[in-house]
């Protein structure tokens, strides 16, 4: 019981805005317990870099042609959702953009993104 109320609570302030690497600077007695730690801060070590292809206003997505991304991901064209519909206004077929993605969401959607210059 005291192990799921120790993830619960992790789990709330994780998502409430807290960083996990603050609550482990403290002995929490917490073995056995799984701590999913933020991706690095690093703003360029994330983003990987891809061709737009096609951009869907109405689905709110687009088609990137990419290589192997930092996330592990292998090389290919596949449809993203972006989290700002307003980007795909900023964004034209053809151009090159560096991306990151969202891990929670199985990276299917882009979390960030600038053109490549």
């Amino acid at each position: 019981m005291t192990t799921r109320f120790h993830s619960v609570l992790l789990l709330a302030l994780a998502t409430a805005g807290f960083t996990v690497p603050a609550l482990a600077q403290t002995d929490h007695k917490m073995q056995g317990v799984a701590i999913a730690m933020p991706a690095a801060k690093a703003p360029d070590a994330a983003l990987g870099e891809g061709l737009v292809k096609k951009i869907d206003k109405t689905k709110g997505s687009v088609t990137l042609t990419h290589g192997a991304l930092p996330n592990g991901m292998p090389p290919m064209t596949m449809a993203y959702k972006v989290k700002d519909a307003a980007w795909l206004d900023q964004m034209k077929v053809g151009q090159k953009i560096r991306f990151a993605t969202d891990p929670a969401d199985d990276n299917m959607t882009v979390l960030r993104f600038e053109p490549v210059k």
